[in-house]
């Protein structure tokens, strides 16, 4: 009996812990990366934390946005691949946080995303992103 308790205690355990294994650091980034430059979403809404805002400037503007918007426009740009070419590298990391910039080369200019990834204690989560053009 108690070894079936103790099954069913770990095995409950495990469940619990399976759906977030999955959200790490290079995850979280490489979903992002698909999403921008390829339109692919599968497990975006996943690696987007709740609270989080995407910022951009255009001009002398700041834009802002929050997840809901975000996976909405990603909806609507949905398969599109982009035609640039892509390069990351970790400005920053330790245990719990991670800043990553995510280069996206065009023929006319340069987006590059300031993608901050956070260990959230449900995986490695985005938690804000702002983008510059140059």
């Amino acid at each position: 009996m108690l070894g079936l308790a103790m099954l069913a205690l770990f095995g409950a355990a495990k469940a619990n812990t399976t759906g977030n294994s999955k959200l790490t650091q290079t995850y979280a980034i490489n979903t992002y990366v698909d999403a921008m430059t390829r339109g692919r979403l599968s497990g975006l809404s996943d690696v987007i934390d709740n609270t989080a805002s995407f910022s951009m400037v255009r001009g002398k503007q700041v834009l802002s946005f929050d997840k809901k918007q975000m996976l909405d426009y990603f909806k609507t740009n949905r398969n599109t691949e982009q035609v640039c070419t892509t390069s990351t590298s970790i400005v920053e990391s330790n245990a719990n946080i991670a800043i990553v910039k995510v280069d996206m080369k065009f023929a006319e200019f340069t987006r590059s995303n300031y993608v901050t990834i956070a260990n959230t204690g449900n995986g490695w989560k985005i938690t804000n992103v702002y983008s510059t053009f140059s």
